[in-house]
This record gives structure tokens, sequence and C-alpha cells, in this order.
């Protein structure tokens, strides 16, 4: 099964979103933004920028876990991953998101 996208309010009005993966995982997260529009933008960034390796950013947090963030052309962080135990798991992350980023599914949560 392929993923999906999961647009969402806050209770302050602001919009985020979460890819999922085909099992249901969330393998990214979005930042919270002021409308709905922004954030589709956002979506529409992923789909287009989730496919090439140059924009994952490898990270590893002061508690030794990875976990990456997802950038666009202008190095804007678009997404950030879970926390992973180990960088292999980071790995299979973005690979995951890589495969998919692309989905043209967006469904409302």
């Amino acid at each position: 099964m392929a993923g999906w996208y999961e647009l969402s309010s806050n209770d302050k009005g602001q919009f985020s979103f979460v890819l999922k993966a085909g099992n249901g995982e969330v393998i990214l997260r979005s930042e919270q933004y002021e409308s709905r529009a922004s954030a589709e933008n956002g979506i529409r960034s992923v789909q287009t920028n989730s496919p090439q390796e140059a924009r994952y950013d490898r990270k590893e947090a002061t508690d030794g876990r990875s976990y990456f963030n997802l950038k666009a052309g202008n190095h804007q962080i678009i997404g950030t991953s879970q926390m992973y135990k180990t960088s292999a798991s980071r790995d299979s992350g973005i690979e995951s998101v890589k495969t998919n980023g692309p989905s043209s599914t967006v469904k409302t949560a």
C-alpha cells in the first residue's frame, strides 16, 4: 500500500501535516503553518523534494539518537523525522520518505 499525507489543524487554527508510510507509520512531520494553503504548499514541496538525496540533512541529537530533516531547494526545512536509535534506522526512514513522499493522496485528519 502506498503512503499518504494527513493534513490537520490544532485548536489555535494552525495547520500541519504528516507523511505516513503504507503501514500507517508517521515517517515525516511538518512545522505548524498559519494557513491551510501554506500547509498544502508544504506537502507539494515534500512531493517535489523527497526523491532527491541531496535534500536530506542527516543529524544526530545530543543523546546519540539519529534523525533527519528534509529541506527544500531554498534550504528551508519542510519536514523532520522521528528519532531513531541507530543511523541505519534513520537511513531506512529516509528511503521510506523517498518512496512515499511523491504520493498525491492527502487525507484530512
